[in-house]
């Protein structure tokens, strides 16, 4: 039986290896500057920090270990946001995977949680909006120099994301009980086929749900609105299973364009961990 760390690894080698996955990196396409090849080496380095949390480690250090070794491969951040989905789940997964327990794990994140938190972003160019004007000094983009402001308004890592949900999905799930998370393990363990297939599958199914919060920071709104409205087109003509051509298209057409709907890769590692961790699929 695997370890709750070794599926956590396992899901995001699944998660890359899931084809086609529109406007993200997978084992048909590379990104200009990120490969696949990139992934499968970030998500081995992530090893050593999934297992501390499956080990007893706090959140923090456990994520701010596996970010800084993810990102020790040629691409730079390949799996930053699902990381930042893992490392609570496998936490919990430590005495049950589920959304009570998770509940907990977030709930008890620290001052300190929070610090690595942000350690976490010198390790690894990530890609973030400029925040509001009274959070300037929390701007996660100032690494450890921001620590000193978080210690003065005592905030948890939980506060943190809690003050991050508005056009961020990833930060959502923190505050949510990581629904999105918990759908797409369903979703996954519902299809039929190859595990990959399903989970790039679900992926489009997540897309079309809403849309991608990195499409909206880095594209605008009206961009990601569209991309929604061709998965959903593409979701309710059950293209995936009557026609992938017409999937292909759409996912050559998003990196051509270079519009990378991350979140939603992120979701769908999470969700491929909690159906791998729940026995629900077989591998």
């Amino acid at each position: 039986m695997r370890s709750p760390d070794q599926n956590a690894e396992l899901a995001l080698l699944l998660e890359v290896a899931g084809t086609p996955k529109p406007g993200n990196v997978d084992r048909h396409r590379d990104l200009e500057d990120l490969r696949f090849e990139h992934f499968l080496a970030g998500a081995v380095g992530a090893r050593n920090g999934l297992r501390m949390a499956a080990s007893g480690a706090s959140v923090g250090p456990a994520f701010e270990r596996s970010v800084e070794e993810m990102a020790d491969q040629g691409g730079g951040n390949t799996q930053f946001g699902a990381l930042l989905l893992l490392v609570p789940l496998v936490c919990a997964a430590r005495e049950d995977l589920s959304q009570p327990v998770l509940e907990s794990v977030v709930e008890e994140t620290t001052v300190a949680d929070a610090a690595s938190f942000y350690r976490a972003f010198e390790h690894v160019d990530v890609f973030v909006s400029d925040p509001p004007e009274d959070m300037a000094p929390l701007d996660v983009r100032r690494g450890s120099d921001a620590i000193p402001a978080l210690e003065e308004r005592g905030l948890t890592l939980l506060d943190v994301m809690d003050r991050s949900v508005p056009g961020d999905d990833v930060a959502r799930e923190w505050v949510s009980g990581f629904e999105r998370s918990f759908a797409a393990a369903e979703r996954i363990a519902a299809a039929d086929g190859p595990l990959p297939d399903r989970a790039a599958e679900t992926f489009l199914s997540l897309l079309a749900d809403r849309p991608d919060t990195l499409v909206v920071k880095r594209r605008g709104e009206a961009v990601a609105r569209e991309v929604t409205e061709r998965a959903a087109e593409l979701v309710d003509a059950d293209a995936f299973a009557t026609d992938r051509e017409a999937v292909e298209r759409f996912a050559d057409d998003l990196v051509a364009r270079g519009i990378n709907p991350g979140t939603t890769a992120d979701l769908t590692a999470a969700g491929l961990f909690i159906a791998l961790e729940r026995e629900a699929v077989d591998v």
